[in-house]
């Protein structure tokens, strides 16, 4: 009998504490990374994995490791040429040629004026992007008194040039001059290679071979080891090592394309450095046409540009990849979505003013897209 009363309680206190935890599921545990959800019987994505940062010197991963093809890596390199590093999840997977080696990167290297830029707003420098260039003391023309710093940052200042801020889309290096003379002299002043490699700056992200400018445009020399590093930056959106050292609302501000797509081009027109400020290496309109509707705080998006109206202008790359692209082939390819970066000095990236399917441009960055994919053959 008292067997019996003692089943009956064990039931009861069963039956209490089923009741209590009703509609609360544990998943069921199946492979790791696979558990099975008992309320969807699916299996769940495992969580994406942090990437990881370098420290003192990149982190080098075997291509298999990571789900790549060493055959595709391989190939890459060969198109490309030069010398160039390959980064995939915060590991470098392929390297070729000196990685230590510093050369000029051309216009590579503005957008990393424009990291120090974003520097210069964390740190209370300068007001915003739209402050007007007047405040940091230039002596501008009547037409180009509503010029920006953004305006500097998007190729549409106007400096040099016979339109009004805004007005018309240049590639223009005279304005490029203009703008890196008001960053180091105007805002941070101070000598560059100072600015850049203090501790709360790039100096945050540990450069192995540290940035050289040149003394008389303060154009920067870097390796690709280092550059890959700055692009890894931007991939994570401002972000190293757990910690957010450029504003990232303002980051986001600024990687998306900001020209429009029907903004016009720069009449013809002679030069007027009217401030004698000098090149920071090409003319006030030079390079490439291709702006209007890619370009953007001196970065270029696969997006829907003046020519391509109907599609991406590289059509066969992932939509939310960026470029640095510099004379020479000096550029960087950021692709946040496969969570990889490819930088090449000296190679042979092509022109964005080459558009569709057949462009060497578009053919390199379907290249990359395929290399770094997961998608071993």
């Amino acid at each position: 009998m008292r067997g019996t009363r003692l089943a009956i309680r064990a039931m009861l206190i069963l039956l209490v504490v089923s009741a209590a935890f009703e509609g609360v599921s544990t998943p069921l545990r199946g492979e790791p990374g696979n558990e099975i959800d008992p309320r969807s019987a699916e299996p769940r994505q495992e969580a994406t994995a942090p990437y990881v940062f370098p420290k003192a010197a990149w982190e080098h991963r075997e291509p298999e490791a990571l789900g790549l093809s060493r055959e595709r890596l391989d190939a890459l390199a060969r198109s490309l040429g030069g010398r160039g590093c390959v980064v995939k999840n915060g590991y470098v997977v392929k390297t070729w040629g000196d990685q230590s080696l510093k050369g000029d990167v051309y216009s590579s290297a503005k957008p990393m004026l424009g990291t120090l830029l974003l520097f210069a707003l964390k740190e209370g420098k300068i007001r915003g992007l739209d402050q007007p260039l007047s405040d940091f003391g230039w002596d501008l023309k009547p037409k180009d008194r509503d010029m920006t710093l953004r305006h500097l940052t998007n190729m549409t200042s106007g400096y040099a040039r016979p339109e009004r801020p805004g007005e018309a889309w240049s590639y223009n290096d005279f304005a490029i001059q203009l703008y890196q003379k008001t960053l180091f002299d105007r805002i941070f002043r101070d000598e560059p290679r100072k600015v850049a490699a203090d501790r709360s700056r790039l100096g945050a992200i540990g450069l192995e071979d540290g940035l050289e400018f040149r003394a008389t445009n303060r154009r920067i020399k870097a390796s690709v080891r280092d550059f890959a590093r700055i692009a890894w930056f931007w991939l994570n959106r401002g972000a190293w090592d757990g910690e957010q050292l450029l504003p990232r609302d303002a980051v986001d501000d600024v990687m998306r394309p900001q020209v429009p797509r029907n903004l016009p081009l720069t009449r013809k027109a002679e030069t007027d450095d009217y401030l004698s400020i000098g090149t920071y290496g090409g003319g006030s309109d030079h390079f490439s046409q291709a702006g209007p509707g890619i370009y953007g705080f001196n970065w270029w998006f696969n997006a829907h540009g003046r020519a391509t109206e109907d599609r991406l202008i590289w059509p066969d790359a992932p939509a939310d990849l960026f470029l640095s692209l510099g004379h020479r082939g000096n550029s960087s390819a950021v692709l946040p979505s496969l969570g990889a970066v490819v930088v090449a000095e000296e190679a042979d990236w092509g022109s964005p003013d080459e558009t569709g399917r057949n462009s060497k441009l578009n053919q390199r960055l379907a290249e990359i897209a395929a290399a770094v994919g997961n998608r071993v053959p």
